[in-house]
Formats: C-alpha cells, sequence, structure tokens
C-alpha cells in the first residue's frame, strides 16, 4: 500500500519533535527496541550466523525511514571505484519486486518490475552488474556467480540486514539528521541513534542554502552531499543536453515537473535552485508504479522527471518527458579516495586468510 505523499509528509513533519502523539506511541518503540537489541547482540553472539564474502563488501544504507538519497552515493561510489581500477557489483533487495527462491542478476538496461526500481537505475547509469533477493546473502552469490570479474561488492540499503557480513558501513542521512531521535513507530528510525557511532562513512544530502550539519559524536567521516542537474535527456529520442543549455533552450517557457521518490519536494527544490521557475509539480508516493499516467493533466510542453522514475515511464512513450540526471557534490570529496584506500586493505587481508585456509 503507497502512503499518500501530503500524508507522508505530515508523519515526518510529526517525527521532527517529540510531541503528545509520539508521547503516546513511545510504548510501541519500546518492543522494538527489544527487538533490534536481541537481533543485534545475537549476530554478536554468532558471528557465523553472517555470510562473510571473500570480497570486500560496503553497504550503503540509513537509519531514518525512507529516501534520504542513498541511490545517488552508490552511484557516484561504483563509477569512482572503478575510475580507480576496480570492478564492483551492486546488490540489492529489489524493492516492491516478486521474487521466488532465486535471485536474479543483470547489468545495462534492466525491466523495474523484474529489478526494482533503483537496481534498474544504477544498472543503467553504472553498467555495474547487479543482483536482486530480499535475502542478500543470496544476491551476493548470484552476483560471484554470473559476474566472476566483480571484486568489490556495494550493497544498495541493506544497513539492517545483519546477515550480511560487510567490512564498510555507510550511512546516508538528509537535513532532519535523526528526526526526534526514537524509533518506529514514535519516531522515524529503523534504529537508534547510536547506531550511527559505529558506521564509517555519516553522509549528510543537503539541498542548496542548508547548512552544514553540526558534527555528530560518532568517530564515523562525516560530510555532506548536494545534488545539482548535470544532463537532460529527452526520454522518447535520448537527446541529451546539459543542463545550461537546456535550461538556456527550454527555462523560459512553461515546465513542470513529477517524482515519485521518497522526497518529492527534494527534486523540485533543487530544481528551483538551478534556476527554473516551475509552473506546477506532482508528488507521488515513493516507487509508484504510474499504472495511472499523471502526464495528461499537466499542459505544460515540457515536463521533468528524475532518473528513478525514468525507468518506469519510457513506455509513455511521450515527447515531453525529460530526465534530469544529477550529480552529487560533497564536501570532501576526498571521502571516496579514503575508501579506496581502506577496500584495498581489506582486500589483501582476505585474500591472505584464504590463501592460508586453503593451505588447510
Amino acid at each position: 500500500m503507497k502512503i499518500p505523499v501530503p500524508v507522508s509528509r505530515a508523519v515526518h513533519a510529526a517525527w521532527q519533535r517529540k510531541g503528545l502523539a509520539s508521547a503516546l506511541l513511545l510504548p510501541l518503540s519500546w518492543p522494538v527496541l527489544a527487538a533490534i537489541a536481541y537481533k543485534h547482540g545475537r549476530y554478536l553472539r554468532q558471528p557465523g550466523l553472517a555470510h562473510h564474502s571473500r570480497l570486500p563488501v560496503v553497504v550503503v544504507g540509513n537509519i531514518y525511514l525512507g529516501g534520504t538519497g542513498k541511490t545517488p552515493v552508490v552511484i557516484a561510489l561504483v563509477q569512482a571505484l572503478r575510475e580507480r581500477g576496480w570492478h564492483p557489483g551492486v546488490i540489492s533487495r529489489g524493492y516492491g519486486v516478486k521474487m521466488g527462491e532465486q535471485a536474479r542478476s543483470g547489468r545495462g538496461k534492466l525491466a523495474a518490475g523484474e529489478f526494482g526500481d533503483e537496481p534498474a537505475l544504477i544498472a543503467q547509469a553504472t553498467q555495474a552488474p547487479i543482483a536482486v533477493h530480499p535475502n542478500r546473502a543470496l544476491a551476493l552469490k548470484k552476483l560471484q556467480k554470473s559476474y566472476p570479474d566483480v571484486d568489490v561488492v556495494i550493497a544498495d540499503d541493506g544497513l539492517q540486514h545483519l546477515a550480511l557480513g560487510r567490512d564498510l558501513e555507510i550511512v546516508v542521512q538528509d537535513a532532519r539528521g535523526i528526526g526526534n531521535g526514537r524509533v518506529l513507530p514514535a519516531g522515524p528510525l529503523r534504529e537508534p541513534a547510536s547506531r550511527l557511532q559505529s558506521v564509517d562513512y555519516v553522509i549528510t544530502n543537503l539541498q542548496d542554502g542548508q547548512p552544514d550539519p553540526a558534527p555528530i559524536a560518532t568517530l564515523a567521516h562525516q560530510l555532506s552531499m548536494r545534488l545539482a542537474p548535470a544532463t537532460v535527456v529527452q526520454l522518447s529520442t535520448g537527446q541529451a543536453l546539459d543542463w545550461p543549455a537546456w535550461l538556456a533552450r527550454y527555462g523560459a517557457e512553461s515546465v513542470s515537473a513529477v517524482a515519485a521518490i521518497g522526497q518529492p519536494e527534494r527534486f523540485f527544490s533543487m530544481l528551483r535552485a538551478a534556476g527554473l521557475e516551475l509552473a506546477h509539480t506532482v508528488g507521488l508516493p515513493d516507487h509508484d508504479a504510474y499504472e495511472g499516467e499523471p502526464f495528461q493533466v499537466l499542459l505544460s510542453p515540457h515536463i521533468l522527471i528524475t532518473a528513478k522514475d525514468a525507468v518506469k515511464c519510457e513506455r509513455f512513450n511521450d515527447p515531453r518527458l525529460w530526465v534530469v540526471h544529477a550529480s552529487p557534490r560533497f564536501s570532501d570529496p576526498g571521502w571516496i579516495t579514503l575508501a579506496d584506500q581502506l577496500l584495498r586493505v581489506i582486500a589483501q587481508k582476505k585474500a591472505a586468510m584464504a590463501a592460508r585456509a586453503g593451505r588447510h
């Protein structure tokens, strides 16, 4: 069941404070906290329960419920590691896809209905191989079997999926931070805020004009990220223009925007900050299947959509649809160089362990 955007916005606004509603729901959070503590304790006492790959594994996830901007980080990380000589592969849950016992793998242009919105976008944007299954260990094994040249694995989401062993953890949050600091349902957190003390990176996804957040109490490397339009592609023809050229050619005309992501307003705000005045905006629930075409009610000659939505909208063959490909700007561009160095050390240690095990 998809939650309407206004309802989702109201709930998230309520989760920013410890008001009456949060207080009334607080007792329901206690069993959630107990379950989380039990789960973490179980995997801590029995590390063999988790599947540990012979390859370095990086998990990109969040503790705040809903969209915080993980996908751009995954794409940027995959592209940067490839530039540094790695052969990255991606695993994901495949949200919203009916999946049997077997994981699915592929690369390039994949069907969102078979792999999920984000996996299809990541595969198309990076050309990296990807495997999907709710059991991330099965996805990882499928990835390794189908693409034996992969030498580093990026897990899109899955921070709470402790059955998957990991070597680096990257948490992506946004300006909402940890909200009221409470776990579901009294707050927006999947895990207690103290979880941030054990991760390796905390990346805060901000809009233009939002100040960098105050540092939090963690040893994790902290930095911020801001997205900006880079290229715009007409979905029906493939015609591509960089953002300044598109803005100069079409920006003075009536332009609307549609987004079915966790925070649609973030997409609209990015476009406005990049110099565009929007005539109409339509925010749809995250992962909306676009079964009812929302473009028919829009009279604008140009409609901008997200790259995530593009994998589901090609079938409309609407020449008004233009896909905005955004690129992240990091406050510390060197964070990926540090990750590269850490991953090389991890890979060497794993290779040494595998060699010792092979001699016995």
